[in-house]
């Protein structure tokens, strides 16, 4: 046998939201139980409404989460690398230091420039 959730009562906000828009639309000579039939209607609709929305963000929030796992390998532990094990002649290692250089040569560059011109 299959067990039911218990039916939830819906929030206040969304009760008085549902008798707020029911009231609005009302036509002349529209009984109160009619009223709040519609209102009650109106109401079942906000909380399929909230529903889907709360599924459609879980599904975004697994997505991003394994996208962002899959493009961060480095915070899997099965993955991860020992920065103790990198050899020395690894190019990624010579990267910064090769780099390091340019902006002293664009500094006295920019110096000898200005010189230059102060002085002619």
């Amino acid at each position: 046998m299959a067990v039911k959730k218990p039916q939830q009562t819906p929030s206040p906000e969304t009760q008085t939201e549902a008798m707020r828009i029911a009231r609005a639309t009302q036509k002349p000579g529209q009984t109160k139980e009619q009223t709040k039939l519609i209102a009650q209607g109106i109401q079942h609709g906000i909380e399929q409404y909230k529903k889907q929305q709360k599924a459609k963000a879980r599904e975004r929030d697994k997505l991003r989460k394994k996208q962002s796992k899959d493009k961060n390998p480095l915070n899997d532990p099965a993955t991860s690398y020992d920065h103790d094990n990198i050899a020395p002649h690894d190019p990624s290692l010579a990267t910064p230091s090769r780099q390091q250089w340019l902006p002293w040569v664009l500094l006295g560059l920019s110096w000898v420039g200005f010189l230059a011109f102060y002085l002619l």
